[in-house]
């Protein structure tokens, strides 16, 4: 500000006071200026009018130099040094001037005038005729068309009612708020202002306790404007600038002079108006920022349960240690189908729930111009899907990995079971061999049992031989329990081992029996041939048994009904050789019957069995009985298991029919809500509720899909693991069905949100159907979204010169930017809608809020909690002192307050 005490000083700047009538803008003045300065600078002033208009830019400058702790007394002279007329600039604009010249020299003086001059002409505004020389030469018509072009620029010029301004604003808005009143009628800034009515009528408008109106009379025009004034003065804090007896005394009072007096009023009641214009802006912005704040919680919320939810499961489906029984693993495998069916669904309608409310949120920031929501870190919709993908990825496996662990396990407890059956026969056989081939029966026998002990020994090698295959068989299948990690290895190694130490020890003291015999044999020379031929046929014929009555009691295990039908077959195949087997034992008795006929027709009395072979007529009947036995029980066993194949035939047959019938619904439903949400025709409203209505039938058809989970809930108990009748899986079906319902409730959500869009922005019903049908139209593939040319055609269509010229391709960029802010190259109807609502309504700026706030401000740069609390309703006045900053300017007061800052936050361009 202008040191205009230091006239014999030094000049310096003290800190500016702000305020004003002006907002310091330029552009367009001189326009106005040309039509409105009717100022003769040819011609000398009306006496009258020029005394009027000292008297009135006296007391106008007077009223705003006093906010800077001074005045003036001649118009003329006070301004010459250039000094109070910087200061007036200063404190009108709330704006710094350069620098004022030290000196008092008169081209100091003149240098401070043309930097005031310049000043007025960076406002936009012509100086015509008037010299800083001029000024400083105290020339008073020009010292009096400088305050009027001062006045024009910074007290009437941004006046504005129904889109005129300046002269014709001012004089619109008189007639507005004196039309009601009586002997009042306001054409012109002179005449209509004589008797005083219309001065009187302004303050009762505005301020009835102030004017007894009815008490005015016409014919009393000097009392009329001395009340009006004095009241002025008083309550309104406007100066008196004019006398009565100027304007009464004057055929016509100077228009200048007037509308400078009357321009003082509109200030004074406009702010009035402004205020409660301002106090509703924000109270509307508040509430939709306040409205959104709780929508972001609402999601950060949910968002983060869904993601610890995500973050508790993974672990648990990632976990593929398997326990060591079946039945623990079946119990883990019913903890699956109780997360699947149980607890992951409701996941998926929060996961669905939780986009739509951010996609609602947006819309809404988007409508009330808001910046985007940003959640916090890890919590985008993005970051969900991922979690949820990592979420599903570690789910796709899990449910085979434990299929394939309880096969494994059912394999090796089948593994188990065949090793103790076979170590059993092993041990049964092996049971006294030990000791018969320790014992010394050839010291003391005759030749002929000496060959016969020879011809036992051998054939009891050739039966340790055949059971050579059987200790391999259940080495290797305990080597396979323990490479398949068998819980019960310890006891089979144990046992393994000491059947593969015990057949080592019957090998040597086989070896060692044989060396006794063979060293005996050069003295036997009689051998019964007869005896000989019965134990070398007995022998393989008992191991053939042996080996029929192992297979007939062998377990098995099956899966498919040609498996079993494979044993089936190869059973009966074993049948069939029966026949011959029993062939063969009954030349195996007749060798016997031979050797005992030979023995009665000779007299030979035979002692004791057979010495060459254990295996007596009696233990092959036996045997062979037994296998006779065993056969039909293998066949029932056979046909047990053939049964329950096709049981689960049945099982396999019935899901494949289900799904082969709910799967291609579930695609057919697929494909026709993407007609629907291209074809949509009617209202919002019907588009709506039609997608309801087809929600709901897709919500009834949820039975059918139970229905298949119980199906294939009997499959899984079964153990079935593989369905040749169908391609569709109980998981296909699953996911299908989850994105059926996910793709229905967003194509509700897209209209809802075009509801909503529609609702804020004033969008009729028609424009709406026209938007969809120009994108419709041009959206060739179906695909829900425009490709750069076809966007294009599409506004060519609606009217946008975007014509391939240099202009039409700007402006085609400049919407491009808009609806396509990331560059994907596609534009979606959501974006489409959101450009041509904004391109059709208005909606609130930071700007504007700034505005609404510096009145309720009292036009400073600042504003205090108690202005707050007395403007605005409590709640909102209680939001916005929590949110806004200090106030840091260099004219900041106690507990002042930033709300320019507060104003751009709220609409994204800055940081609080």
């Amino acid at each position: 500000m202008v040191d205009y005490h230091a006239a014999n000083q030094p000049y310096q700047y003290g800190p500016s006071s702000g305020g004003g009538g002006g907002n310091g803008g330029g552009g367009g003045v001189g326009d106005y200026m040309a039509q409105e300065d009717d100022w003769d600078r040819d011609l000398l002033l009306d006496p009258a009018w020029e005394k009027q208009q000292r008297k009135t830019f006296t007391a106008w400058c007077n009223s705003h130099l006093r906010k800077a702790g001074t005045q003036i007394e001649n118009i003329d002279e006070d301004f010459r040094d250039g000094l109070k007329l910087m200061l007036l600039l200063e404190v009108i604009s709330g704006e710094r001037l350069p620098k004022p010249e030290r000196g008092k020299m008169r081209v100091h003086k003149i240098n401070n005038v043309n930097k005031a001059l310049d000043f007025i002409a960076s406002k936009g505004v012509k100086l015509v005729s008037i010299g800083a020389e001029e000024i400083v030469d105290g020339n008073a018509k020009m010292t009096l068309g400088m305050i009027w072009t001062i006045i024009l620029r910074f007290a009437i010029q941004d006046i504005s009612v129904e889109e005129t301004s300046a002269k014709e604003g001012l004089l619109l808005w008189c007639q507005r708020k004196t039309a009601p009143y009586k002997n009042v009628n306001v054409q012109n800034f002179h005449i209509s202002w004589k008797d005083g009515l219309a001065f009187n009528a302004l303050i009762h408008r505005h301020r009835p306790e102030l004017i007894e109106y009815d008490k005015l009379r016409k014919d009393d025009p000097v009392t009329n404007l001395n009340n009006a004034f004095e009241v002025a003065e008083k309550y309104l804090d406007i100066p008196k600038m004019l006398d009565a007896e100027d304007i009464v005394g004057t055929l016509r009072p100077d228009e200048k002079a007037i509308m400078t007096y009357v321009s003082c009023f509109y200030h004074a009641f406009s702010g009035a108006q402004k205020a409660e214009t301002a106090a509703n802006r924000i109270c509307k912005v508040l509430a939709v920022n306040q409205e959104n704040e709780h929508l972001m919680e609402d999601y950060e919320k949910l968002a983060s349960d869904l993601l610890e939810w995500i973050r508790r499961t993974i672990p648990w489906l990632e976990d593929r240690v398997p326990q060591k029984t079946i039945q623990e693993m079946q119990q883990k495998l019913e903890d699956f189908r109780d997360y699947r069916r149980v607890h992951k669904p409701p996941k998926v309608q929060e996961k669905c729930q939780l986009e739509i409310n951010f996609n609602t949120l947006q819309t809404k920031l988007r409508l009330s111009n808001r910046p985007a929501f940003m959640p916090s870190e890890g919590k985008m919709v993005s970051d969900i899907n991922n979690c949820w993908q990592h979420l599903e990825q570690a789910e796709k496996g899990f449910e085979e990995w434990l299929l394939n662990v309880i096969r494994r396990l059912e394999r090796l407890d089948h593994l188990g079971e065949k090793f103790g059956q076979k170590a059993s026969i092993h041990e049964a056989w092996t049971d006294g061999k030990e000791a018969m081939l320790k014992q010394k029966d050839y010291e003391t026998a005759t030749l002929s049992d000496i060959k016969a002990l020879i011809r036992k020994h051998e054939a009891f090698e050739s039966d340790l031989a055949a059971h050579q295959d059987r200790v391999e068989q259940i080495a290797a299948i305990a080597q396979e329990l323990n490479e398949l990690d068998y819980y019960d290895s310890p006891s089979v190694n144990t046992r393994c081992q000491k059947i593969c130490d015990q057949w080592d020890a019957l090998g040597s003291l086989t070896h060692s029996r044989r060396e006794a015999l063979e060293k005996t044999e050069k003295q036997l020379e009689t051998i019964d041939q007869l005896h000989l031929e019965y134990a070398k046929r007995a022998a393989p014929f008992n191991n053939w048994m042996e080996s029929a009555m192992e297979d007939l009691q062998d377990m098995f295990i099956v899966h498919t009904i040609e498996e079993i039908e494979g044993l089936i077959a190869a059973h009966d195949q074993f049948k069939s050789t029966l026949p011959d087997a029993d062939k063969e034992r009954e030349a195996i008795l007749a060798i016997h019957g031979e050797a005992q006929k030979i023995a009665e027709c000779n007299h030979i009395k035979l002692l004791g069995s057979n010495p060459y072979t254990t295996v007596t007529p009696q233990i092959i009947n036996s045997k062979w009985e037994k296998v006779q036995q065993l056969v039909p029980k293998r066949d029932d066993a056979l046909l047990e298991e053939q049964s329950k194949q096709q049981s689960n035939e049945r099982l396999r047959r019935q899901f494949a029919s289900q799904a082969n019938i709910v799967g291609p619904w579930i695609q057919t439903k697929m494909e026709e809500i993407g007609r629907i949400s291209i074809e949509m025709n009617g209202t919002l409203e019907d588009q709506l509720n039609h997608l309801k209505q087809y929600e709901q039938s897709i919500v009834d058809y949820k039975p059918n899909l139970d229905l298949l989970e119980q199906q294939h809930q009997l499959i899984q108990e079964a153990l079935i693991f593989d369905n040749k009748h169908t391609n569709y899986t109980m998981e296909h079906i699953r996911v299908g069905w989850e994105q059926l319902l996910t793709t229905i409730a967003r194509t509700i959500n897209e209209v809802e949100n075009q509801i909503l869009t529609r609702d804020a922005k004033g969008i009729s019903q028609e424009q709406m159907q026209e938007f969809r049908a120009s994108f419709n139209h041009f959206d060739k593939d179906h695909g829900g979204a425009l490709g750069p040319e076809e966007f294009k055609a599409c506004l060519i269509s609606l009217g946008y010169d975007v014509e391939n010229d240099r202009q039409g391709d700007a402006e085609f960029n400049r919407i491009m930017s808009v609806v396509d802010p990331n560059n994907s190259g596609i534009v979606t109807f959501q974006a489409f809608i959101d450009f041509m609502s904004r391109e059709t309504t208005d909606t609130d700026t930071a700007d504007q809020v700034i505005a609404s706030f510096k009145v309720l401000a009292g036009d400073k740069n600042f504003i205090t909690a108690e202005e707050l609390r007395r403007e605005l309703p409590p709640d909102q006045a209680e939001y916005c002192i929590a949110r806004m900053a200090p106030y840091q300017g260099p004219d900041a007061a106690p507990g002042a307050l930033d709300y320019k800052s507060f104003s751009t936050a709220l609409y994204g361009e800055s940081d609080l």
